[in-house]
């Protein structure tokens, strides 16, 4: 079903590192997920790494996630999707994935994320980062752009948290920040990982 986006996301990988691709599931799985993000329940404030386990820091980073399982049908549909990418990742760019991990994230208004790595280098963990975003007639002034900078810490581009787009770049090699949000802001974000997944 999703053939040529795998490709894409194969191509701009090999070529840039990053691709950000608009309108790239299935508009009913989407608008499931939109669904599913605005019950808000069950979230719990986002945190930063610091040694062996994560702390809230609202200076930081603020929003709320929720850790997405298979419990749900249309979350196992989102999840079933990710998995077919994996396979579909390690057969062509031979990145031994493991397993893949997600959440729903909203930010409320005036909500951001400090620029941070998801990954560093030669951790052998995240390999890489998803965002995926829920947010239905969003306009350029509503905020809460992600900012992806190089590993110089160079500006690469600003993407726009429009309503089923899907970015995907390399984890330890992509600073990024989420901008203040203007309105609440839903997206889903995860990580293809390489180590052991310890909640199986």
């Amino acid at each position: 079903m999703y053939k040529a986006l795998y490709e894409k996301i194969i191509d701009e990988l090999v070529n840039t590192g990053y691709v950000i691709i608009d309108d790239a599931l299935d508009l009913e799985l989407a608008h499931s997920l939109v669904d599913l993000a605005k019950i808000d329940v069950g979230f719990k404030l986002g945190g930063i790494a610091g040694g062996t386990k994560k702390k809230v820091d609202r200076n930081r980073r603020r929003n709320k996630i929720r850790w997405i399982d298979a419990k749900n049908k249309h979350e196992a549909e989102y999840l079933f999707f990710t998995n077919d990418l994996s396979e579909y990742l390690n057969r062509s760019l031979f990145l031994g994935l493991k397993y893949y991990e997600s959440h729903f994230a909203i930010y409320e208004e005036g909500d951001f994320y400090e620029k941070h790595f998801d990954a560093f280098k030669n951790s052998k963990n995240r390999i890489l980062t998803t965002v995926y975003y829920l947010n239905e007639e969003w306009s350029d002034e509503n905020g809460g752009e992600l900012v992806i900078y190089d590993e110089n810490d160079n500006f690469l581009t600003k993407v726009i948290p429009r309503f089923n787009t899907l970015v995907l770049f390399l984890s330890d090699k992509f600073p990024h920040e989420v901008l203040p949000a203007k309105v609440k802001r839903y997206s889903i974000a995860g990580w293809f990982r390489i180590d052991k997944d310890e909640k199986s």
